[in-house]
């Protein structure tokens, strides 16, 4: 098969190799001048196939463990930044199963160290957890489930929020009282409950 033409990425990281006239396969620059692949004319269909299921993999598993090393992420979150890179669909695919298969992705796992991370952090209630967790690519079922043994007083985390957020602010004021209030329901805590935790606040910075 014949290379008809060698197209660079605008940022120059990735070449697009297209092959008798039809797009074959987008290869790092890097690995693309180390397999020497800027002095062939022409490639075999064996050696096309080497560089899709075997050179391609492994440089994409690489920058994929590089990307886990930084933090845990999600499976699809993984999939996205090897895309974004310049991966086709396929090799992201392939190397996020691989790396799902031994333990490197684990949704599940993942979903609880955020949970904990952001309840820790931001005091977020399921609602917005649930939310959030989604964007990120998460199955909604896997989220329910794991959520599920994630124990957590939805109560005592909006009270910690109103404190540190208004515990200095006078909530006899109205509109202190309803800033407060979207505040803790911008978090997905319920009306009933934020109500409650105002006036559990304000009750306490009376004593």
């Amino acid at each position: 098969m014949k290379v008809t033409a060698r197209i660079k990425s605008k940022n120059g990281r990735m070449v697009r190799i297209y092959l008798d006239g039809r797009y074959a396969f987008s290869i790092p620059t890097s690995v693309y001048m180390a397999n020497h692949l800027y002095e062939k004319d022409e490639l075999t269909e064996e050696e096309a196939s080497h560089i899709r299921q075997t050179v391609l993999v492994q440089s994409a598993r690489e920058r994929a463990v590089g990307i886990l090393m930084a933090r845990d992420r999600s499976r699809h979150e993984v999939k996205v930044r090897l895309k974004k890179m310049g991966f086709d669909g396929d090799i992201a695919e392939k190397v996020v199963e691989d790396l799902k298969t031994i333990g490197y992705i684990d949704d599940s796992r993942f979903v609880l160290k955020y949970a904990s991370d952001r309840v820790r952090s931001k005091a977020l209630s399921k609602k917005a957890l649930r939310y959030e967790l989604e964007q990120k690519g998460i199955d909604r079922d896997l989220i329910v489930d794991v959520l599920k043994e994630f124990e957590q007083d939805e109560e005592e985390i909006a009270f910690r929020a109103a404190k540190k957020k208004f515990g200095k602010y006078d909530l006899c004021d109205k509109s202190v009282r309803e800033k407060a209030l979207r505040f803790l329901m911008h978090r997905g805590f319920p009306y009933e409950m934020s109500s409650a935790v105002i006036r559990r606040l304000q009750d306490r910075m009376a004593d």
